[in-house]
């Protein structure tokens, strides 16, 4: 569809209600920013330089730290900019560029999650055909349809946010672009398009919730039939991590996305926590009850100069 907009550029506000604070955010976020590139970099050697680490659940764990890697990525460079004493302005091809990686992204992540607890649930209920069900082949095909339907998602939600005018005020009253600050710019009637965006944006979380939520019940059921406490223990260890990650993932969405009244000051704070926290923690999360993680990254720092023999 054509693009009516006059608008050529646009100026990201930043956080609400963070005047006089740009000095603190940079140095805090900065840091953020760094630990979560650091940390999932050093997930990936330790995944990739280890060979008993070559399993779906850990190529699906890779797949994940790329994605922690660029999800932060799509807004902190630019926020890391403008807090640092620089321009605020953003050309609308950036916005446009920004909102559709992040939804990329962060869509992406979502499928992974979904694919990540068929995994356990795979392991856990059917631990002799694993190897057979989950083939190189359909590891493979499971990761590029995550990318492939995250695309799709990003690139409806993209045009529906863009398509329509932006002929007037040009302040974006957040510090990155993103549907609900973007739909207020627009010079037409956007309840409608507020309305499908609700639904596109709830569907899509709520539907891999519900599979995600299936695939436990079943782990659930199965883990209580075995009969030894260290084989409950053991099977409920190895989903731990994953259902940790899960909740720091969809309570920002549910928050932000899904609220009837948006709050400003609460949507950014906890969008913060969502784009550079959590990708920040879920190196951790992964790594610290998981003795074979642990193992191989001793040696990848070992091997780094990190650790002392």
């Amino acid at each position: 569809m054509r693009n009516h907009s006059v608008v050529v550029q646009f100026i990201l506000l930043g956080i609400p209600n963070t005047e006089g604070l740009e000095d603190m955010l940079f140095a805090l976020f900065l840091s953020f920013y760094l630990f979560t590139l650091m940390g999932n970099l050093i997930i990936l050697l330790a995944i990739i330089s280890s060979s008993q680490l070559h399993t779906p659940m850990y190529f699906f764990l890779c797949k994940l730290s790329v994605l922690d890697i660029f999800f932060p990525s799509v807004s902190s460079p630019k926020m890391l900019f403008y807090l640092s004493g620089n321009s605020r302005v953003i050309s609308y091809v950036g916005c446009v560029c920004q909102l559709f990686f992040y939804h990329f992204l962060g869509c992406t992540e979502c499928f992974l999650y979904t694919v990540m607890a068929y995994d356990r649930f795979v392991a856990i209920c059917y631990p002799l055909r694993y190897q057979f069900i989950m083939s190189h082949r359909i590891c493979a095909i499971l990761s590029v349809s995550t990318s492939f339907f995250g695309c799709i998602q990003a690139i409806f939600l993209t045009t529906l946010t863009f398509q329509l005018p932006y002929c007037g005020p040009n302040e974006v009253d957040y510090y990155f672009c993103d549907i609900p600050v973007m739909l207020k710019l627009v010079c037409a009637d956007t309840m409608a398009l507020e309305m499908v965006g609700f639904i596109s944006v709830g569907l899509m979380p709520f539907s891999c919730f519900l599979l995600i939520l299936t695939s436990y019940s079943r782990i659930v059921y199965s883990i209580l039939q075995i009969r030894s406490a260290e084989g409950r223990h053991r099977a409920f260890s190895t989903c731990s991590a994953h259902l940790t990650a899960i909740l720091l993932f969809y309570m920002p969405v549910v928050l932000i996305y899904l609220q009837p009244t948006p709050r400003p000051w609460l949507n950014a704070t906890v969008q913060v926590l969502n784009n550079l926290v959590t990708p920040m923690l879920n190196p951790l999360i992964y790594s610290l009850r998981n003795k074979e993680v642990k193992s191989s990254l001793r040696k990848v720092l070992h091997q780094l100069g990190f650790l002392s023999k």
